[in-house]
């Protein structure tokens, strides 16, 4: 199983982990709430997921100018 973490906004690939030995409680994802899961995570067809966060380029971009967070933004 592999976990891919990539960017929600600009949808670069931050990180990918290989191993079938991590569970979903050693990464943290079991705080999540049910529409967090559902937002964040998705299942892929190879039985992987694909977690979505925020890279840094745009975690900065989003501090310095916050309007870039509004629906239409360019990053969405």
């Amino acid at each position: 199983m592999s976990i891919r973490y990539v960017c929600r906004h600009c949808g670069s690939t931050i990180g990918v982990l290989d191993s079938g030995a991590v569970s979903e409680l050693q990464l943290g994802l079991h705080f999540l709430t049910l529409a967090e899961r559902r937002d964040i995570i998705a299942y892929n067809a190879d039985g992987g997921m694909t977690v979505k966060v925020v890279c840094e380029f745009c975690r900065e971009a989003l501090e310095a100018h916050p309007e870039l967070s509004l629906v239409n933004s360019p990053l969405q």
